[in-house]
């Protein structure tokens, strides 16, 4: 499917759980991280955000020590939406750090813990911040009539350490291609996880926008570099072989984020356009992904969106990854800015490369109080 063809999406989000951890303010995390500055010494929280943009991040590796809140949150978004277990007969999980990483397992366990039925399908998507359009690409192509959606990235267990600080090997490290920028893994990505459902509504149905952009990234050439490149850990390089495990952290490179960020999201606007003329006006709010909060403010600015269209969270959280937007929804909710009947529009881009949106009716029965460390 061309990102330009968009995909019926019967549903509506009826029920939402979101959980952030511990907000560190940016001085404390850089205290704590003590990332090595080319000058000399280590840099303060005043340069990193300068660098990254943020004021604080959610960085809490022990209430994301394990599922156990991650299930809570979906038990929130199934109480949100007045389903019991055995309602769902879908189960979709978006991570890219999953506490288990072969055989699925973190979907088994979530569903094993949730007791949903044994016929439920677990379908786990490794993917990264763009995981919720391919999740709700997928959706468009299954008969559910309720969708779990569950989400969640814990880059402190893995970028961090337990002490509060960051993981040697995102310091030190000269065996990655990217190795001196790897710091800013761990600064910039954030703990969160947000569950949705997504029930069956076929006499209002949303739409949804897909792209991996290999073949073709708009009318340029097929856009081909990753955006996180995570060399070890896999058959390739199994652990226990030179490099591995420095060759197993997420290394962004930085200048392919910057232009996929931007005309990536450019063209998703062009398309959503195309399906939904008027679109911008016709939701309630644009809930983009919050790569960096420079990247969010261009691309509002380059998409002339109103003022209080398109909310942020990545100067208060960092980057929550695949949770950012629904973070954003949730809040909204909560706060009534957004209810019943309401459209809304989510449009984000990420790493493998991949981007999507999507435009759903927000029909949400019971509001759950969004939750925290």
């Amino acid at each position: 499917m061309k990102i330009d063809t968009a995909l019926p999406l019967p549903y509506a989000i009826t029920g939402l759980g979101t959980l952030i951890g511990r907000v560190l303010p940016i001085d404390e995390w850089a205290a704590a991280a003590k990332i090595p500055a080319r000058a000399g010494g280590v840099m303060s929280g005043e340069l990193v955000e300068r660098i990254l943009g943020i004021q604080g991040k959610s960085w809490d590796p022990w209430t994301f020590a394990d599922l156990g809140r991650i299930a809570g949150t979906a038990r929130d978004a199934l109480l949100s939406a007045d389903l019991e277990p055995r309602d769902v007969d879908t189960l979709i999980v978006v991570t890219c750090s999953p506490y288990e990483i072969m055989l699925d397992q973190d979907a088994f366990r979530l569903a094993r813990d949730l007791e949903l039925p044994d016929s439920v399908v677990p379908v786990q998507i490794g993917a990264g911040c763009a995981g919720l359009a391919r999740a709700a690409a997928l959706a468009a192509r299954l008969a559910a009539r309720h969708a779990l959606v569950v989400t969640y990235n814990a880059p402190s267990r893995i970028t961090g350490d337990l002490e509060g600080g960051v993981n040697p090997v995102y310091l030190h490290n000269d065996a990655h291609p990217l190795g001196r920028s790897l710091w800013a893994s761990a600064g910039i990505f954030s703990d969160g996880a947000a569950a949705l459902v997504l029930s069956r509504q076929e006499d209002r149905p949303g739409l949804v926008l897909y792209s991996r952009d290999s073949q073709a990234f708009g009318a340029q050439p097929g856009f081909t570099d990753p955006l996180i490149h995570h060399f070890g850990g896999g058959s390739s390089r199994p652990f226990g072989t030179p490099d591995a495990a420095e060759l197993a952290c997420y290394g962004m490179n930085g200048p392919a984020v910057k232009r996929y960020y931007t005309e990536g999201m450019m063209l998703n606007h062009a398309a959503l356009e195309a399906a939904l003329p008027g679109y911008v006006d016709r939701v309630r709010r644009i809930y983009t992904h919050q790569a960096s909060p420079a990247l969010v403010r261009t691309f509002a600015a380059l998409a002339g969106l109103p003022e209080g269209k398109a909310p942020t969270n990545a100067v208060r959280f960092g980057n929550l990854v695949s949770a950012s937007t629904a973070k954003m929804l949730h809040d909204d909710v909560y706060a009534g800015e957004v209810g019943a009947g309401d459209l809304v529009c989510v449009s984000v881009v990420g790493s493998g490369p991949e981007r999507g949106a999507y435009v759903l009716p927000v029909e949400v029965g019971k509001v759950v109080e969004p939750a925290a460390a």
